[in-house]
């Protein structure tokens, strides 16, 4: 996770907790040992797991070690910033949300309030969150949803900001739900 403070993890656990989605998670995984969503993972009993190595190759090879010994079956990126390799990519479901209405304001760079601050200065209508299926190259992935969300005159790269997160929660709430009813 990018020095997010987790919660969009919090509201996948907080979801769980109230039975709203029926699954379990396995392993939270950060290349940031100071990551908040660590805390939240340990608060929730979950157990956690930091990227020791650098490259992607190396991460793709640690992470597959790692994850060999659970039983996964969906991988859910929130904030994660890298490029995922080709054991992970060939062996997981791997699924991210991104802060715009790809594609547009996806790609390289374009995280958090980047984003944000983008779509206000090109004066979009609307922004929103994508959920799309991880491949090769960033936020080129399927796109299994979208959520649109109204770009006030009046809005701020901040209040766009939480608007956005607050439609992602749900979006990926729901589309977890859907992902558990279709593996039964």
């Amino acid at each position: 996770m990018h020095h997010g403070s987790g919660t969009t993890l919090q509201s996948i656990i907080d979801a769980i907790k109230s039975k709203t989605l029926n699954a379990s998670i396995s392993l939270v995984i950060s290349d940031h040992a100071d990551a908040y969503a660590l805390q939240r993972a340990k608060d929730a009993g979950i157990e956690t797991y930091v990227i020791q190595t650098k490259t992607k190759e190396e991460i793709d090879e640690e992470l597959s070690n790692k994850l060999k010994n659970y039983q996964i079956d969906l991988i859910v990126l929130a904030g994660y910033l890298r490029l995922i390799g080709d054991c992970l990519l060939n062996t997981y479901t791997i699924i991210n949300t991104h802060p715009s209405l790809l594609p547009k304001f996806g790609g390289k760079g374009m995280y958090g309030m980047n984003v944000h601050r983008a779509v206000i200065e090109a004066k979009e209508e609307y922004s929103g969150v994508t959920l799309h299926y991880v491949n090769h190259e960033y936020d080129k992935g399927n796109i299994i949803k979208q959520t649109k969300v109204k770009v006030e005159p009046s809005d701020t790269a901040e209040t766009l900001s939480a608007k956005v997160q607050k439609a992602e929660k749900i979006q990926l709430v729901e589309a977890l739900q859907e992902f558990t009813n279709t593996k039964r």
